[in-house]
């Protein structure tokens, strides 16, 4: 009886210093892009790539570009996406090139704490420093809106930020894009674009109980999206065998209108309408080239 006290009466204790133990322990490493110029040009189209726009738009209530706000309610909760203009107070005015590396390749804020991975940033690992600098040119030229970030709302245990690092231990293994020597240029840069900015797998992979993805099953689809639908197999075998060719699925890529001349709908309406449509029509034929050539 007396263990049993024991036990209960440490166990508040035992609780806060393990949250403790969470709360300082260290994540990411330090970022170095060196002096690099950045494009904004080129940033600009990396960003209509990555899903910049279409996240960080809340085009549904007449939100300014990149102010954030959009609604993404799951399993979990609801996450609402931050403020990215520059707005100095509730943008990334005041973020350095570092910071903003940090954020992208790694998932963690100028402060120190872990992004949820409702932002896609182990796809953004890809990046080079190049793209970095890129982009972060092109966000410089962002006009600031004084909107703050809505918080997310957050079921427990979700809600404590701290335990995304023992969530980041167990599945954030970041990979940095290396080409195929024995594929063309065209598959490779096909493949750079759909594993790395464009994040096709946030969708079409399905995820485990504690939202990770199941990376065996990469590209084969996945159930219970944000916004109540499902997003269909993009294996090579799953598109073949709905009759898609690199040219109706570049073309899809661009217009929307599917193989069978019917059109997206839900989310890969808005990826398209905000991101794949302002793609050249080589990056599209190198997407559609990757997805119909995998080996999987």
């Amino acid at each position: 009886m007396r263990l049993w006290l024991i036990a209960v009466m440490a166990a508040p204790a035992l609780a806060g210093a393990a949250f403790a133990t969470l709360h300082f322990w260290p994540i990411g490493k330090p970022e170095v892009i060196g002096n690099l110029t950045g494009d904004p040009g080129r940033g600009a189209y990396l960003a209509r790539m990555s899903g910049c726009i279409a996240c960080h738009t809340n085009s549904a209530e007449g939100g300014k570009p990149l102010a954030g706000g959009v609604r993404l309610p799951t399993g979990f909760g609801t996450f609402y996406s931050p403020n990215l203009t520059t707005d100095p107070d509730h943008g990334i005015g005041n973020w350095t090139i570092a910071e903003f590396a940090a954020a992208l390749r790694q998932g963690i804020s100028p402060e120190g704490e872990p992004y949820y991975p409702s932002f896609p940033y182990p796809f953004y690992s890809s990046l080079s420093d190049q793209d970095i600098a890129d982009l972060w040119a092109a966000f410089k030229t962002v006009p600031p809106v004084a909107s703050a970030s809505k918080p997310h709302d957050m079921m427990p245990p979700f809600n404590l930020r701290a335990g995304l690092k023992v969530w980041r231990a167990l599945y954030y293994d970041p990979e940095p894009y290396t080409p195929d020597p024995e594929r063309s240029d065209l598959w490779n840069r096909g493949k750079f674009i759909v594993e790395g900015p464009a994040h096709c797998g946030a969708c079409h992979t399905p995820r485990n109980l504690l939202g990770a993805r199941q990376a065996e099953m990469a590209l084969h689809g996945a159930e219970k999206l944000p916004d109540g639908g499902k997003a269909p197999p993009v294996t090579r075998a799953a598109l073949l065998e709905r009759g898609w060719t690199v040219n109706t699925l570049k073309y899809a890529l661009q217009s929307g209108i599917m193989q069978d001349g019917d059109v997206f709908g839900g989310s890969m309406a808005e990826v398209v309408r905000d991101g794949t449509a302002f793609l050249t029509d080589e990056d599209r034929a190198a997407m559609a080239t990757y997805l119909l050539e995998r080996d999987k």
